[in-house]
């Protein structure tokens, strides 16, 4: 029974390495800042700006978010990047945000 909780907490361990070393912003790899990640998530959800559903938001252990998804306009795109760069613990912002027009 122990080898099987043991073999359990292994492959969870395994499985969340993606998680923790993730490369959802391009092909940088970094261990993620999930609080700094939150608090821009959370001002972006804030804007009740449904221009801003697709984006998506990254932060390295240097405190650099990274946006990146899509947007239906520059108003937009200008708006995330003003939110991130303005959120506390923030350092930097890269913005590989792409705008669509609908």
């Amino acid at each position: 029974m122990k080898k099987l909780v043991l073999l359990g907490v292994v492959a969870a361990g395994a499985a969340c390495m993606p998680l923790a070393f993730g490369d959802d912003a391009g092909d940088h790899h970094f261990v993620k800042d999930s609080v700094i990640t939150t608090k821009v998530k959370t001002k972006l959800l804030a804007k009740h700006m449904s221009t801003l559903d697709h984006v998506k938001v990254d932060t390295d252990q240097g405190g650099v978010v990274w946006l990146s998804g899509t947007v239906p306009n520059s108003d937009a795109k200008d708006v995330a990047e003003m939110i991130a760069k303005d959120t506390d613990g923030v350092k930097a912002v890269q913005d590989n945000i792409t705008v669509i027009p609908h």
